[in-house]
């Protein structure tokens, strides 16, 4: 019985540990989306200004 209390409890700290990296892994996907709608946006502002101050 203290090995199959050993391997749950083996089994639970790996699924903790996989449930924090998944949220790490999401958080980071959170992140890159973000930045790259900003600088989509700084590129589009750009572009804007120049087509508008072109002669």
């Amino acid at each position: 019985m203290p090995d199959e209390d050993a391997a749950e409890a083996l089994e639970n700290d790996l699924e903790k540990a996989r449930l924090k990296q998944e949220t790490r892994n999401e958080r980071q996907v959170w992140y890159f989306l973000a930045y790259f709608l900003f600088g989509i946006h700084i590129i589009a502002f750009v572009m804007i200004y120049a087509v508008r101050h072109a002669k």
